[in-house]
């Protein structure tokens, strides 16, 4: 067991070393700058995911509108995760409009939109990006493997391959958001302390 168990703390600590490459500080870095221009117009964050990756956008989203490390003004941040949408909309038109609606109902221009998925093949996701391109939303893709039918749809990706499973491409994926979220602060409390502009 126990070398199973390293083998596992291994295949993780190479899963956060993907983040050093050169296109995941690049994803991360114009991904900051974006969001941080965002806010600072008053517009919002929508994320959506399915199964780990919904949690990974629920906590993308908490970290903004709650507190990350610092105490600052709440950021308007939405996972689209509300269960009585969800199951409205599957049952009536089906799962792959849950999404689609949720950007119809509260995306607007300036907003961005980030969809997180490990396989880049999410039925609900591809229609979600095509609306919110639509609208006039910016839109972010944290994919995984090869980046699958997702890929190339986004205005600007981040595919994590070279893993089977997806727990390890949401553990990098977590990762990259806690950083992004640091530098978001930084950029919108710290470089520019007096340009942010409340939604409220």
């Amino acid at each position: 067991m126990r070398e199973a168990i390293l083998r596992a703390v291994d295949d993780g600590i190479r899963a956060i070393e993907s983040i050093r490459h050169p296109e995941a500080l690049a994803f991360i870095e114009k991904s900051s700058e974006i969001l941080a221009d965002c806010f600072r117009r008053g517009n919002k964050l929508l994320v959506c995911g399915n199964g780990g990756s919904l949690c990974d956008a629920m906590h993308f989203a908490e970290e903004l509108t709650g507190f990350y490390r610092e105490k600052r003004p709440a950021l308007p941040a939405i996972a689209l995760s509300e269960p009585g949408h969800l199951t409205c909309v599957g049952n009536d038109v089906g799962y792959d409009h849950v999404f689609s609606r949720a950007v119809e109902a509260y995306g607007k221009a300036g907003d961005v939109l980030v969809v997180l998925t490990t396989s880049g093949n999410s039925g609900n996701l591809i229609p979600a990006v095509k609306t919110a391109k639509e609208r006039g939303l910016t839109t972010l893709a944290f994919l995984g493997k090869t980046g699958g039918k997702l890929k190339g749809q986004a205005d600007l990706e981040w595919i994590v391959s070279g893993f089977t499973w997806s727990d390890r491409i949401q553990e990098a994926h977590m990762t990259a958001i806690h950083i992004m979220i640091e530098q978001v602060e930084k950029l919108l409390f710290t470089a520019h302390p007096c340009t942010f502009v409340s939604s409220h």
